[in-house]
């Protein structure tokens, strides 16, 4: 867990998600030496602040996104939203600007909703501002700011530990409309004629998936992937025995809308695990689901 908690205090908001490409980078260059397969690195550049990691004759794509939500700083000390944060008077929020650090905390104005900040000095407009990590480990549960989606890509990080064949794709903006996907996908498309996906991303806590009962593969959320791509997975972790539930949503969405709605035929389904809070301060995950989420990834990836 060590790993997840350096991930999770990198702030990474969309838009601002290089500080978080660089930590990616060092640590491939610093791992990739113990891994079973050396990958191609691709990125800059064409790639923006994405990173595509290629091992071996790929066959399929997991997709992980880099940002975060957070806050951008407008005027008069107002806060305009980055994706869609939970807000309550008391939050606290840090940052940076040319003056120095910043740890401020978060008022919703009672009548109106509007956000701002309290702080000993007006905050640099365009200030990018995170929740404060505030990491906690159990011995059944991890809590933090920001496992949407750092688990997600701690998942994808351990993966390359063993993965012979696939690719690894860490993309931005997801948590705010998106944009970088559709790039992507069509570069490992035309380059590497792979049209298969696994989202690797964090998923709800509802009645119906809970904590604890294993990684959730996901049927539908606002977009449907396609029935029989969908099968191909549930009959292989059927068959793994690694514990694993069924969701069903109708709303939400992930990195999987651009590869849907791009030009490309791409099969896709998301596959992460549960949390709860979701987009607060105090996101928790069960252990066991993180446990699932990699056994299931690493048998997918041979599988498909």
């Amino acid at each position: 867990m060590q790993l997840l908690q350096s991930l999770c205090q990198i702030a990474a908001p969309s838009g601002h998600e290089a500080p978080l490409t660089e930590y990616l980078l060092h640590y491939v260059r610093q791992q990739q030496q113990q891994w079973r397969t050396r990958p191609t690195v691709l990125t800059g550049g064409e790639f923006q602040d994405c990173i595509i990691l290629v091992f071996g004759k790929p066959r399929t794509a997991v997709f992980a996104h880099l940002d975060s939500i957070g806050f951008t700083v407008r005027y008069g000390r107002q806060l305009v939203r980055i994706g869609g944060p939970v807000v309550k008077t008391g939050y606290q929020l840090v940052g940076e600007d040319s003056l120095g650090k910043i740890d401020c905390t978060l008022v919703v104005h009672e009548e109106t909703g509007a956000l701002s900040y309290e702080y000993h000095r007006e905050i640099e407009r365009g200030t990018d501002l995170t929740f404060r990590c505030d990491f906690r480990e159990t011995d059944s549960t991890v809590q933090s700011c920001y496992l949407d989606n750092r688990l997600g890509i701690w998942n994808a990080l351990r993966l390359c530990e063993t993965l012979e064949d696939g690719i690894v794709a860490f993309s931005c903006w997801e948590e705010h409309g998106g944009g970088s996907v559709a790039y992507l996908a069509k570069y490992i498309y035309d380059t590497y004629g792979v049209r298969q996906a696994l989202i690797s991303d964090i998923t709800w806590v509802t009645e119906g998936v809970q904590p604890g009962q294993g990684v959730a593969i996901s049927l539908r959320d606002s977009l449907i992937p396609r029935r029989s791509y969908v099968e191909r997975i549930r009959r292989i972790a059927e068959a793994s025995g690694v514990p694993f539930q069924l969701e069903v949503e109708g709303s939400g969405g992930s990195d999987a809308k651009e590869l849907q709605h791009g030009a490309q035929p791409w099969d896709w389904c998301f596959v992460g695990a549960p949390e709860d809070n979701v987009h607060t301060p105090d996101e928790v995950v069960d252990k066991r689901d993180i446990d699932s989420m990699l056994a299931l990834y690493r048998v997918l990836m041979r599988e498909l």
